[in-house]
């Protein structure tokens, strides 16, 4: 089965471990395909942005909860400085 690809944000390109991540959930993958460019380009410098790796975990596991609660962008984050 070919996959379709993930939508990924305006500015940074989507990094494989959210992407795998998306993949397997299939209720954040909804809500992640009708937010638009620039809503995906703010989670993916949210989760990114983390300099640990397990910063980087939990933010991706939390993403998740919070998308497929529908939530369209992270919450309590000064927001993507890069756009």
């Amino acid at each position: 089965m070919i996959e379709k690809s993930i939508g990924g944000g305006t500015v940074h390109k989507m990094p494989e471990d959210l992407r795998k991540a998306l993949t397997s959930v299939p209720a954040a993958r909804a809500l992640w395909e009708d937010i638009t460019p620039l809503a995906r380009n703010e989670w993916i410098c949210w989760v990114t942005s983390g300099k640990k790796a397990e910063t980087r975990d939990i933010r991706v596991k939390k993403g998740l909860s919070k998308l497929k609660g529908g939530m369209r962008r992270p919450c309590c984050w000064a927001g993507c400085i890069h756009r």
